[in-house]
C-alpha cells in the first residue's frame, strides 16, 4: 500500500519530472520524515483527542449518547473503511500529492469541525476528516520509504515515524483535556490548523513522487463502506431503523463477499484469511482495539459525567495507561524476536483480560488514582500484543503482498475500534455503571477468546511453516 521507493545514491536524487511539472527542489530527507511524522501524528491523536471533549460537546450541541458515538465513529469509520483503497489511491496519484491534498482537507474539514454549529455538521465534517486521514496515512509512510534510499536508513526512518504514531497515542487524551479546559471543545479540532499548515510547508522540500499504476476496486469497497455504516447505524440507534439497517448491513456484506471473490484486485483478498495465522492475527488486533478504545470511550465519560471531573483532570488520569505503551511496544518486539510471536500475544491478551476483569471493581466513589493505575494492565497488555501480531501478518504473506496486508489489518483494528464504541455506548446510555460493567465483561471475553486462539499459531515462533 505504499508508494515506490526510489532506486537512488546516498545523494538523494529526484526523480525526473513529469511532463508539464516543475522541477523539484532539493530534497531533505530529514524535513521529508518530519512532514510525514507529523502528518501522521496529526491523524492518530485525532482518534483519540476528541474523546475527552464529548462532555463538552454534548453540552454544547446535544444530540445524547448516540450523537457522542457518531462524532467519534463518523471519523473512524470513515477512516478504517477508505484504507482499503487509498493505498492504491496514493500509488496513482503519486505520494508527495496525495499527501498534500489530504493534509490539505484535513486541515480544512478541522476548521469546519471547530466552527460546526450543531451536531450534524460536525459529524459530517468528522467524516470528511476520516477520508482525508485515510489518504494521509498510507502517502506518509510512502513519503518516507522513498527518501531513503539505503535499506539501514529507511528502517530507522519508520521506526520514527510509527513511534510518532505511538506518541500521539499517549497524548491524546492529555491533550484533549488540556484544550477543552483551556479554549473550548473547538480547540481541539482548531490545533490542526497551524500544525497542518506546518506539515505542508515541510513538504515543500520532499522529492516529487512518481504516479504508478494502481488497481483501484471500487464496488468492494462501496459494498465494505455501506456494511460497516449500516451496521454502526444498527448498533448505536435503535427502534425500527436499527432493524433496517442491519437488514442493509448483511445485504452489503454478502455483496461485498461475492464481489471480492471474483474480483481481480480485490480489496480485501478473502483467500488470505485461508491462512491460520492471518484470521488469529486479525482477530487478536481486533479484539485490542475494541478494548483499548471502547475503554477510553467509556472512561472519558465516567471520570467527568459519573465523578464529575474536569476534562484535564481527565486527561491526566489516561497518562500512566498511555505513557507505557510505546516502551511496552518495544518490549514486545524484542520478546518476539527472542522467544517467538505467541508468547507475547498469548501472555498479553491474557494481561489485556485481566486488566477488563480488575476494571470491574470500579463504581461511582473509587479514587479516581485507583482507577488510573486500574487502567494500565489493559493497556500494557494491547502494547504488548500488537507488535507480535503484526509481524505474525507479515510473516504469513508474501514480500509483495506485506502493503495489503498491513491495510487490511490496520483497517480491521480501526473498523473493530469504530465497534467497540458504538457497542459500548449503546449499553451505558441507560445504566451507566451496569452498562460500563457489560462492556469490561464484553471487552474481556473476546480478549480471551482471541488469546486462546493465539495457542493455535503455526509454528513455535508463531511463524508459518
Amino acid at each position: 500500500m505504499g508508494g515506490m521507493a526510489t532506486n537512488h545514491p546516498t545523494t538523494e536524487q529526484q526523480p525526473a519530472p513529469l511532463r508539464g511539472e516543475l522541477a523539484p527542489t532539493a530534497s531533505s530527507p530529514a524535513l521529508t520524515l518530519t512532514a510525514a511524522l507529523l502528518g501522521f501524528a496529526l491523524i492518530t491523536l485525532d482518534a483519540s483527542v476528541v474523546t475527552v471533549a464529548l462532555p463538552a460537546i454534548g453540552d454544547a450541541l446535544g444530540g445524547g449518547m448516540s450523537g457522542l458515538q457518531w462524532v467519534v465513529d463518523a471519523y473512524t469509520l470513515a477512516f478504517a473503511a477508505l484504507m482499503l483503497s487509498t493505498g492504491a489511491f496514493s500509488d496513482r496519484a503519486g505520494a508527495s500529492r496525495a499527501y498534500a491534498g489530504g493534509i490539505t482537507v484535513f486541515t480544512l474539514a478541522s476548521a469546519a469541525c471547530g466552527l460546526a454549529p450543531n451536531l450534524p455538521v460536525l459529524i459530517g465534517a468528522r467524516v470528511v476528516q476520516g477520508v482525508a486521514a485515510a489518504v494521509v496515512l498510507p502517502a506518509s509512510l510512502a513519503l518516507v520509504r522513498q527518501a531513503y534510499a539505503q535499506p539501514a536508513r529507511r528502517a530507522r526512518a519508520v521506526a520514527a515515524w510509527a513511534a510518532g504514531g505511538s506518541v500521539a497515542v499517549a497524548l491524546g487524551p492529555v491533550a484533549g483535556g488540556v484544550l477543552t479546559t483551556a479554549w473550548d471543545w473547538r480547540g481541539v479540532f482548531f490545533i490542526n490548523l497551524p500544525l497542518g499548515a506546518v506539515a505542508l510547508l515541510l513538504l515543500v522540500r520532499a522529492p516529487r513522487s512518481q504516479r504508478r499504476p494502481a488497481p483501484l476496486d471500487l464496488p468492494g469497497q462501496v459494498t465494505a463502506v455501506v456494511a460497516l455504516t449500516a451496521l454502526t447505524f444498527a448498533v448505536i440507534e435503535d427502534g425500527p431503523w436499527a432493524l433496517a439497517a442491519l437488514v442493509v448491513a448483511v445485504v452489503a456484506a454478502v455483496a461485498f463477499v461475492r464481489t471480492e471473490a471474483r474480483q481481480p484486485h480485490p480489496v480485501v483478498p478473502l483467500g488470505l484469511f485461508r491462512d491460520r495465522n492471518v484470521s488469529v492475527a486479525v482477530a487478536a488486533g481486533a479484539a485490542c482495539s475494541v478494548a483499548f478504545y471502547g475503554v477510553v470511550f467509556v472512561f472519558s465519560l465516567f471520570f467527568q459525567q459519573v465523578q464529575g471531573r474536569s476534562a484535564l483532570y481527565t486527561g491526566l488520569m489516561f497518562l500512566p495507561m498511555t505513557g507505557l505503551i510505546a516502551v511496552t511496544n518495544v518490549v514486545a518486539g524484542r520478546l518476539a524476536a527472542r522467544h517467538g510471536a505467541r508468547l507475547p500475544m498469548v501472555a498479553g491478551q491474557g494481561l489485556a483480560a485481566l486488566g477488563m476483569l480488575l476494571l470491574l471493581t470500579v463504581g461511582e466513589d473509587t479514587s479516581p488514582l485507583l482507577v488510573a493505575a486500574s487502567l494500565v494492565p489493559m493497556a500494557l497488555g494491547c502494547a504488548l500484543t500488537v507488535p507480535p501480531l503484526t509481524a505474525v501478518m507479515m510473516d504469513a504473506v508474501p514480500a509483495e503482498r506485506a502493503g495489503l496486508a498491513a491495510g487490511v489489518l490496520n483497517a480491521a483494528r480501526q473498523v473493530a475500534g469504530g465497534l467497540g464504541i458504538a457497542l459500548f455506548g449503546t449499553l451505558i446510555s441507560g445504566s451507566f455503571l451496569g452498562g460500563m460493567r457489560a462492556s469490561l465483561g464484553v471487552g474481556a471475553a473476546l480478549l480471551t477468546v482471541t488469546g486462546l486462539l493465539g495457542l493455535r499459531l503455526a509454528g513455535s515462533s508463531g511463524r508459518s511453516s
